[in-house]
């Protein structure tokens, strides 16, 4: 008998039988290739999109990278105002600057009529703690709040994050602006001065302020 298995099958050109047809095909499938050893070639078309998005990346990041400087992201810099030779332009408004701040990171708990949630966040619209000392207000925001507090009559006991790690001065002084005069607060802004001066005198504090220590700054 011969060592090639497709000679042991004979067939014949009339009447195949469908088992015979099944055999042929699975010694057929038995004889796969012999690996080769290295590395199989990169796909052309693969390597032009490769090449495509290094090229597009980089035309992207030169073109809106802004040269990697930090005023270009300052949400206080508005367009045209980096221009060459442009003149300096009038910082926009605080309030419109601390609302945006405000939408960001403090509307999820305050909600954006400033209600808050009953019974969890407490209200900033006609909040004495808003209206009053912006020593305290100033505090709250950089240093978080934890424990029971009363606002407006109503008593919570939840607890606030510290701002001051993430906030740079002026977008805390504008986010106050903005929630001392929304809503019908009318109480004074803070100006950035102001914070930097509390955020210095806190000297690192490490933990949130209660009611308590804060109703005994003046």
């Amino acid at each position: 008998m011969s060592d090639d298995p497709l000679r042991t099958i004979r067939l014949e050109q009339a009447g195949v039988s469908d088992e015979q047809i099944q055999k042929v095909h699975a010694i057929l499938l038995r004889e796969k290739p012999e690996p080769t050893e290295g590395y199989s070639p990169l796909p052309l078309m693969l390597l032009g999109v490769m090449s495509a998005c290094i090229l597009f990346s980089a035309i992207y990041l030169g073109r809106y990278s802004g040269g990697f400087d930090p005023l270009v992201y300052d949400e206080r810099i508005l367009p045209g105002m980096l221009e060459a030779g442009a003149p300096a332009a009038t910082a926009p408004d605080p309030k419109a600057v601390g609302k945006r701040v405000f939408t960001t990171v403090c509307s999820t708990c305050h909600q954006a009529t400033g209600l808050g949630l009953p019974g969890a966040y407490p209200p900033l619209a006609g909040s004495e703690w808003v209206l009053g000392s912006d020593e305290r207000v100033v505090r709250i925001v950089l240093d978080g709040l934890s424990g029971l507090i009363t606002v407006k009559g109503g008593q919570l006991n939840n607890s606030m994050p510290a701002f001051g790690p993430q906030l740079r001065d002026e977008q805390i002084a504008d986010v106050l602006t903005y929630v001392r005069s929304e809503w019908g607060n009318n109480a004074p802004p803070v100006p950035p001065d102001k914070v930097k001066q509390i955020r210095a005198q806190g000297g690192g504090r490490s933990g949130p302020w209660s009611a308590g220590e804060l109703l005994k700054i003046p």
